[in-house]
């Protein structure tokens, strides 16, 4: 993997996990957690997220060998759904994600799954693990920067509430949103271009 597939993974990664759009979502599911609490459970989901991304990596290629899945499909796939997803972080639905917050210290979910390591990441991770199948150990270096950076910005997440407000907020997540749209677009071209070869 060059370093520029190695900063496009990163990247892509990134953008799918949406830092800046989770920070809503995570304050508002962690206002009904005592506030001595709110630090330490952040973390623990956080790390819970990575976990979750680790177990992928490492599974994800058994899982395309299962399903007998070409790189193609999976670059044509992945294209359409991180266009979905992007088109969702451009024009969010009302409500947000999830609508009414649970009660109570939240566990795995919603944090942990589906907001950080959610269908996405992990699509994403199969879709690169195809198309770079023997620089796990790069995947990984891509999966721990994505990360590390998603969790620098959702520990801030209060201080960068009160700078950005949520209309500044809203902005950058649809600029990130407008970048995955020409991410989604060059993977589902390059599955179509591999196809027609």
């Amino acid at each position: 993997m060059t370093v520029m597939k190695l900063s496009s993974a990163i990247l892509t990664l990134f953008l799918v996990m949406d830092p800046l759009g989770n920070i809503p979502p995570f304050l508002s599911v962690l206002k009904n957690v005592h506030p001595d609490r709110q630090r330490r459970v952040l973390i623990r989901e956080i790390l819970i997220a990575y976990v979750v991304l680790l177990v992928f990596l490492f599974l994800g290629r058994r899982v395309l060998a299962l399903l007998s899945l070409q790189q193609e499909t999976i670059s044509v796939a992945g294209g359409i759904v991180l266009f979905l997803i992007a088109l969702r972080m451009i024009f969010p639905k009302e409500g947000g994600l999830f609508g009414e917050t649970l009660e109570g210290e939240p566990f795995i979910v919603p944090l942990a799954i589906p907001l950080v390591a959610g269908p996405s990441a992990l699509a994403v991770l199969l879709l690169l693990q195809q198309s770079e199948a023997s620089v796990t150990w790069q995947l990984l270096l891509a999966v721990t920067i994505a990360w590390a950076l998603s969790a620098v910005i959702l520990l801030s997440s209060t201080l960068l509430y009160r700078l950005l407000k949520e209309r500044g907020l809203i902005a950058m997540e649809r600029l990130m949103g407008m970048l995955l749209v020409m991410l989604a677009v060059q993977m589902f071209m390059n599955g179509v271009a591999d196809f027609l070869k």
